[in-house]
């Protein structure tokens, strides 16, 4: 109830529990660390190709993608898509999406896409999520896209580390410039960049190793993609408001103001709760012993023996 109150959903007492153990904090970035809303800020046309005609064919290829850098693309594209141009459209999980669009095959995605179909790209350094698009296998540029931290994300990392957390680590699928980036800002004490859904899956095994046999690991998500992440850690915690119904489906406890703060709120109402279960059954158990003892004694009443039953039961609620 208690933490109901300050927007977290737990579904189970036993999750509470084990928040008191837990080591080892692993963080998705999009949508968990970072708003999750994207905006493009650079678009870098090549092979005689104009800035409008790279969006155009971007828009068109992400046309039918809930994923955020999608979204942002079709904002900046700003016109509306003739869907009866857009055919055969297939979204490839960590790579991006390739479709046919006015009969031409265009490719949308980033560098594991291009490797993957064999295209040769713009290999720089970039401060964004890079969208690499082909059309016919030709290369025709890329669009930058950045995502914003949350106000609260570098303040809810340095309240688990004053709740003695031993490692907090980011796993993101952006390239190893932007995790490195937000891990720096944030004061995170690891980050694995480039990694597809599977791969998270497999770092999180890694991880395990890491804590002692009573600690607990707990995973923040909001994506899709993260549900099969979010079920094989100790403790899966969804982003509520902006995550996917298959993550929170997934979680055992669900964050509704989206706030990362609130893990470490969720982790002092769990030393409370424990903290005040423990004081009780000292109290009601100790009661009970004092009652056993005076009665074998003949010095109990039938009233110390209601009070050590009825009445410590209504003192410890």
């Amino acid at each position: 109830g208690g933490a109901s109150k300050n927007g977290i959903l737990v579904k189970g007492g036993n999750y509470l529990e084990a928040l008191n153990d837990v080591e080892i904090v692993v963080f998705d970035k999009t949508g968990t660390l970072t708003k999750g809303i994207f905006k493009v800020t650079e678009i870098k046309p090549e092979n005689n190709i104009s800035e409008d005609e790279l969006i155009e064919y971007a828009a068109f290829a992400e046309n039918y993608s809930n994923h955020p850098i999608a979204t942002s693309i079709l904002r900046a594209y700003g016109r509306e898509i003739a869907t009866d141009k857009v055919k055969n459209h297939e979204e490839i999980s960590g790579h991006g999406v390739i479709a046919t669009v006015d009969g031409k095959k265009v490719m949308a995605g980033n560098i594991k896409l291009m490797k993957m179909m064999d295209i040769p790209y713009f290999n720089g350094e970039l401060i964004g999520t890079a969208v690499h698009v082909a059309v016919n296998n030709k290369y025709i540029g890329y669009i930058v896209i950045a995502d914003e931290v949350k106000e609260d994300s570098a303040q809810a990392i340095k309240e688990l580390k004053a709740a003695n957390i031993k490692q907090t680590v980011m796993l993101t699928g952006d390239n190893k410039s932007v995790g490195s980036k937000v891990a720096k800002e944030l004061g995170l004490d690891k980050v694995y960049a480039e990694l597809l859904p599977a791969d998270k899956v497999e770092k999180l095994e890694e991880l395990f190793s890491q804590k002692s046999n009573k600690g607990k690991l707990a995973f923040v998500g909001d994506g899709i993609n993260d549900a099969p992440v979010l079920a094989r850690a100790d403790i899966g915690i969804a982003m509520g408001g902006l995550g996917s119904d298959a993550a929170i489906e997934a979680a055992d406890i669900v964050i509704m103001t989206d706030e990362p703060s609130k893990i470490a709120t969720a982790m002092k109402i769990s030393k409370k709760t424990l903290k005040i279960a423990h004081q009780n059954i000292v109290f009601a158990i100790g009661i009970k012993i004092i009652v056993l003892i005076l009665s074998a004694f003949g010095i109990a009443t039938m009233w110390a023996a209601i009070f050590a039953d009825v009445g410590v039961t209504i003192i410890a609620v």
